[in-house]
Parts: structure tokens; sequence; C-alpha cells
């Protein structure tokens, strides 16, 4: 029955809020989030060490942070994934065929990547890892479009969980597997290994085939036609009613949070904390919290509802920014580290599975690809440009107590629009299909 998940066979034997992570388009979530991460890992730590190996200087292996601006970019090129059939393998299906493709891309650039040496040739690196991120954002918005329209309504919190879990153990893994490699072979056979992490998205599309709630794009005829539907995800987002005030909130929401996550390590560093200790609470309880974080996510996500859900992680990710400012104030002190830490990755993994499955329900089905590439670039960049221009300034001048107090009160516009939005009605309004619609039941429709 479209909508509804039955809980079948085995997995009546598991605990009601741990059945709904067993079942098949959120364990395929888990598997296209291990691939996802994929070509970032290769063109940030893991490009990153072996530009340090091969002694390239500082400011040139910083420089190569610009590799990074595909993903804040793919939403320009996303409308092509959207509308455009490919040849031959195009009779696959439309985000079949393009996760075959773009999954090919990511292998090849990265391999190419690892064939160069950065101390004969480190332009030719350069552009290899720009193909890298063009390829991998690409990669990206196929992706996120399969995983959205695989995943029913009820089901995103859940889904957008279990992509995040992907990601981080798949980002974890292939950039711990290309360190053992490159320390026991050479880095040219670990970018050629850690390729292969991109087969688990092709396998999870040949086992799951078309998804079920894919909508087939019209043919193209002619160049109008063509810029039509390139423009046609944003027209179609902005005649919802108060498309403005869900854009305004989508650019907002995460000013405070972005503010202060970005600036954690420059408050570690001042307050005198060892590598090991960093390494020990940022990176392993941090880990650890977030994981537990993004489980607990999406059972509130299916008992409390989408928008109880996201108004729970607004205000939770909007106070984690205080235990920071306690944390500043105490000075060199491992407990109030560990609380700061557990509670703010605690609070992320939360907020990760709610905001994601919003942004990912306010998708519509014929448009997946284009407006999650758009309003995922929205949700993170204004927060990245106010850090990038004036936290440095602020800390210097109000002291880390008071900035983070001031990322707190950022935050909590986000939390009153929100709250607004649910009490006008705004949130259920605004939302695409991908939200509403569940799957057509083939056999059903045939009956009728």
């Amino acid at each position: 029955m479209s909508g509804q998940i039955a809980d079948i066979g085995w997995r009546k034997i598991l605990p009601t809020g741990v059945r709904p992570y067993s079942e098949a388009a959120p364990l395929a979530a888990f598997f296209l989030g291990i691939s996802s991460a994929l070509p970032l890992t290769m063109i940030a730590a893991t490009l990153t060490t072996r530009l340090a190996q091969a002694g390239i200087e500082k400011s040139t292996v910083t420089a190569f942070a610009l590799t990074f601006l595909a993903y804040n970019f793919k939403w320009l090129w996303a409308p092509i994934i959207d509308v455009v059939k490919l040849p031959i393998i195009g009779r696959m299906g439309q985000r079949l065929s393009w996760l075959i493709l773009t999954a090919a891309l990511a292998m090849a650039a990265i391999i190419y990547l690892g064939t160069l040496d950065p101390r004969a040739d480190i332009v030719a690196v350069a552009v290899a890892a720009i193909m890298v991120g063009i390829a991998g954002a690409t990669f990206d918005v196929v992706i996120d479009a399969y995983r959205i329209e695989l995943l029913e309504p009820e089901q995103l919190g859940v889904g957008s969980g279990m992509s995040q879990y992907g990601w981080r153990i798949g980002a974890a893994s292939a950039g711990a597997v290309a360190l053992v490699i490159a320390a026991r072979s050479n880095w040219s056979i670990a970018y050629y290994v850690c390729s292969l992490f991109a087969l688990f998205a092709v396998i999870v599309g040949l086992i799951m085939r078309e998804p079920s709630r894919r909508q087939e794009p019209k043919p193209l005829k002619g160049p109008i036609q063509a810029a039509i539907a390139y423009a046609s995800p944003l027209v179609e987002f902005f005649k919802r009613s108060g498309a403005p005030v869900v854009l305004l909130f989508v650019l907002v929401h995460k000013i405070g949070d972005t503010l202060a996550n970005l600036t954690f390590r420059l408050l570690f560093e001042d307050l005198g904390f060892t590598n090991d200790e960093i390494a020990f609470y940022d990176v392993s309880l941090g880990f650890v919290a977030f994981l537990v974080g993004i489980f607990v996510g999406g059972i509130v996500y299916s008992r409390l509802g989408m928008k109880k859900a996201v108004m729970l992680s607004l205000v939770l990710m909007a106070v984690s920014n205080l235990s920071f400012a306690g944390l500043a104030a105490s000075g060199h002190n491992n407990w109030a580290m560990a609380a700061a830490i557990g509670f703010e990755n605690f609070a992320s993994g939360i907020g990760g599975v709610a905001v994601v499955a919003y942004l990912s329900a306010l998708c519509n089905l014929s448009f997946t690809a284009t407006q999650f590439a758009l309003l995922s670039a929205a949700a993170s960049i204004l927060g990245r440009f106010l850090t990038g221009t004036t936290a440095g300034s602020l800390i210097e001048w109000m002291g880390y107590v008071n900035f983070y107090l001031l990322t707190t009160l950022a935050a909590f516009p986000g939390v009153i629009m929100f709250w607004l939005m649910i009490r006008s009605g705004l949130v259920d309004r605004s939302l695409g299909t991908a939200g509403t619609e569940h799957a057509v039941d083939d056999e059903a429709e045939k009956a009728t």
C-alpha cells in the first residue's frame, strides 16, 4: 500500500524505534551516503596530506580549497540532470542512468588525480582536483535526487539520518584507506582503490532500480523549450505560497550554527588544548555524539512529525552555542570541553536529520535535483560568508564568551521564523510533492 511500509519477516523482532532504519530505502540511503563522501574526501584532507608529504608549500596547499567551489555552485548545472535524457543508457531510467554516468566520471577523475605527481606538475594536479570537484558535485546532485525520490514522505527523516551515517563513515573509511595504502604502496594505488567507493551507489541503483517516485521529464524540442526547462525549477518554487519567506528561512536558519562551528578550533588552540585532547574530544567523542544524535533525530522525526522535529532541532542547535560560551569562560577544562563538544554534535545530529528532511520535502519531484541543490547551497552560503568576513574580527573585538552569546542570538531569528511559519500554516502550504506524494502502486494503477 502506498505510503505505508509493512513490518514483515525479521523486522518484527526489532525494537519499534529501530525498525524504520531496517527498511530497504533508508538502507539504500546509507550506501548512497558512503559514495557521496568519496570525491570531497579525495580533494580535502587526503589531497592536503598528499601535497604536504610531497613538500608543497603551505600557501599552495591551502589554495586547493578553491576546488570545493563546485559544491556551492552545483545548482547551476543541476537542471541538466533533471531534464536531459541520456542516450542509450537513458532507457534504464533518468536517475539510474545519470547515477551510473556520474559515478564513472567521478571514478575516472579520482584515478586521473592519483596518476599525477605534485612535485612534477602541480598545475596538472590542480586541474585534476577541479575535475574531481565538478564530477563529485554532479555525482552528489544525482545521489541527493535519487535518495529523495526513493524515500516515501514519512521516510525522509530516517533516510536523511542514514545518508549522513553513510557520509560520515564513507569519509572516514576512504580517508583511512588512502593513508594506509599510501604508507604501504604509493598514492596512485591509494586513489585507485578509493575510487571503488563510488560503486556503492551504483550497486544500490542496480538493485533498487529507478526511484519509485521519479517523474519523467518531458522531451525537449528546441532551444526555447530547453531554456524554459532550465528555469522551470525556480519558477515553480517561487509560485508557491510564501516562497520568499521560506527561502529567507533557509538562508538565515544556520547563521548562528555556522558562525560558531567554524571557529571552534581557534577557541581550542587559544585555551591551550593539546592535539591529543582535541583529537579525543572533538574528533572521537564528537563523532560518537553526532551518530547518536542522528539516530535520535530519526526517531524524533518519526514520532513528532516534521514540524515539531525541525522546531526542536533549531532550538537545540541555538542553545548548543551557549555551551561554548561556558567553555570559553571556564578556560582549559576537560569536563567543559566534553560537555560542549558532546552537546553540540548531538544537537547537530538531530538537526541534520530534521532540517535535511525538511529541505528534501520542499522539493518538487519533477525538479528534485535542481531544487535540493539550490536549497542545500542556500542553507550554508550566508553563514560561511559571514564567518569568513567577520568572525575573526568579532572574536578580537568582544572575546570568545560574548562571541558565542552573539551566535546564540543569531540563531533565534530562524527559530522564530519557523514558529511563525507553523502558526500561519506556511510550512504545510510550501511543501513540494516530495514531502506529500507517495509512490504510485503499479498494481493498483493497473486495476483502476
